[in-house]
């Protein structure tokens, strides 16, 4: 069994929703048609619930719910229609207690749920009827954004469809502690009496942090979830493939084990592997969905039981041209060792940009690159400063021979049927043009697309390259 949206070579184009302006309405559109144009057919994104303060789509407060800061406001749904009334009944499962989580949040001042109240922490029935009732119009107003997001997704959805565009989304391994699905589904987690977690997640050091990374999120209680079935990923991940084409598994090596920390614990060193269940969860998905349309993130440190079960269940996995350059002639990542059944990439949402990259390396690394992508000798560019405000992106350098395109044309040759290449890549932009730094909390998700860079002259350029390497009907 294979993944249907890899049964032939396409080309696509990582770009966050939260990069445009009116993303769900004539930005997301807009978007689509310069991808077509330009012979691309998948849009992958990050994932789209409501997020915290920081910003971070890996960090939201429901991932069944959408993120009303993407909403074109100029585009809103009539109210009090079947439709509305129809969403409203479907959503149900969902809906009413998100809307309750954040009605009380609000009520409470944005304090996470296990400060609360007890009656509102612990979910005294008769005590959220009350707080229903007092807060009608609150409940009201955070369902209709809800109902508003499922709208405008719909028709750009269908907009995708028929430009002939896949839409790749991202599904978060774990959830925030202080989100719907901690609060409503306490059951599911490793938390205590009170809600706060007994153990957190994250990753032991590696490539972005000697002291490993702490995300804090609370641990899944992988023996409720196999008493259950698995009820809760099973509605979480069709949730997800109700608004997709195909979705990322972040994180895809915690389906074999996951690094578990002591939730006091000052960083990620004190963590210890621990097995999950993750074959049983698998094997519950491809019985619900049959085809998986699901791609296993499998980057960082991958054990041989983690590569195991993502061929065993047919997942194409991810490779990193700027992984590649290590000095190994059989480096995975690099374009010669890559196999048909994966996604490759410049680099992703948490690497610098391809022109940062290349200008930050070291002399025997970038002379490796070189090398390999046939970039003539001599000095590397630098990397760009900020752009103003409303500024319009310059021109891109573009044509063999170059950095980025050369890592481009490296990525679109590959084998591997899916080839992504994020818009920073495609604009040629530097470092200041970077989305996130892993184990930083600060300056991240801030990016926007600049004014006008996505230019008709530029979608020829690389429809012409998608021709090229057979990624173009």
């Amino acid at each position: 069994m294979r993944t249907p949206a890899l049964s032939r070579r396409r080309a696509g184009a990582l770009l966050p929703l939260s990069c445009l302006t009116g993303a769900l309405g004539r930005g997301g559109r807009a978007f689509i048609d310069w991808l077509a144009e330009a012979g691309f057919s998948a849009w992958q994104f990050l994932p789209v619930g409501p997020t915290g303060e920081d910003g971070s789509p890996y960090w939201v407060r429901s991932d069944s719910a959408g993120n009303p800061a993407l909403l074109d406001r100029e585009e809103m749904p009539p109210l009090d229609t079947a439709e509305h009334r129809a969403f409203a009944e479907s959503a149900r499962p969902w809906l009413e207690d998100y809307a309750c989580f954040e009605m009380l949040s609000r009520l409470h001042g944005h304090a996470p749920w296990w400060s609360w109240p007890a009656e509102h922490r612990d979910r005294d029935r008769r005590a959220l009827e009350r707080a229903r009732q007092a807060q009608a119009e609150t409940i009201r107003e955070i369902e209709a954004a809800q109902f508003a997001f499922a709208w405008q997704w719909r028709r750009l959805r269908d907009h995708a469809r028929s430009r002939g565009v896949l839409l790749f989304g991202d599904l978060p391994f774990y959830v925030a502690p202080d989100s719907a699905e901690t609060w409503a589904h306490r059951g599911e987690f490793q938390l205590t009496a009170t809600g706060r977690p007994r153990a957190v997640a994250g990753v032991p050091p590696d490539y972005f942090s000697e002291l490993g990374q702490l995300w804090g999120n609370p641990l899944y209680d992988w023996d409720a979830m196999l008493r259950d079935g698995f009820s809760y990923w099973r509605s979480r991940v069709r949730r997800q493939l109700d608004r997709v084409d195909l979705l990322r598994l972040d994180h895809f090596r915690a389906f074999a084990a996951h690094w578990a920390v002591p939730a006091d614990a000052p960083d990620a060193r004190g963590g210890a592997w621990k097995r999950t269940p993750g074959w049983a969860l698998l094997r519950t998905l491809r019985e619900d969905l049959g085809d998986l349309p699901l791609v296993a993130e499998d980057l960082g440190i991958i054990t041989p039981d983690v590569d195991d079960l993502r061929r065993a269940f047919e997942l194409p996995g991810m490779r990193v041209l700027q992984f590649g350059f290590d000095g190994s002639g059989d480096n995975p990542h690099l374009p010669h060792m890559h196999e048909r059944h994966a996604v490759v990439y410049t680099g992703t949402h948490d690497n610098d940009t391809a022109v940062g990259w290349y200008a930050s390396l070291d002399a025997e690394t970038a002379r490796r690159v070189g090398f390999y992508l046939g970039l003539p000798p001599g000095p590397r560019p630098a990397s760009d400063a900020p752009l103003a405000p409303g500024a319009l992106a310059p021109l891109p350098q573009l044509g063999a021979g170059t950095m980025p395109e050369a890592l481009v044309r490296a990525a679109l040759g590959s084998v591997s049927a899916l080839a992504v290449i994020p818009v920073q890549d495609l604009l040629a932009l530097g470092s200041s043009a970077r989305f996130n730094t892993p184990a930083t909390t600060r300056g991240n998700w801030l990016w926007r697309l600049p004014a006008g860079a996505l230019t008709p002259e530029l979608a020829g350029h690389y429809l012409h390259l998608n021709r090229v390497y057979g990624r173009a009907t």
